[in-house]
């Protein structure tokens, strides 16, 4: 008897920290997944500026970015180029 008693609490305390376990890592997930997922980060005006003064075309540039700024502000998908990084 007292070894089923033993038993059943080991188990009830393995269940228990499962379970503690489960419900932390589905709180994080839910706190990361609705913290983050709804916002985007776009260039305000001035840094759109201070980028596209090192461009040629200055004024296709601010152009170009304002014109995505805007496509990822609506909710589309943008095209972002990629460039090596060269040493």
């Amino acid at each position: 008897m007292f070894i089923i008693e033993n038993n059943l609490k080991e188990n009830y305390k393995i269940v228990r920290r499962k379970t503690m376990k489960l419900v932390l890592n589905l709180s994080f997930f839910l706190f990361v997944f609705f913290s983050v997922s709804s916002k985007s980060f776009s260039l305000t005006d001035y840094q759109i500026k201070k980028y596209c003064k090192e461009e040629k075309r200055v004024l296709s540039c601010i152009k170009n970015l304002q014109e995505k700024r805007s496509n990822l502000q609506k909710g589309n998908l943008i095209e972002i180029p990629v460039v090596p990084y060269k040493r």
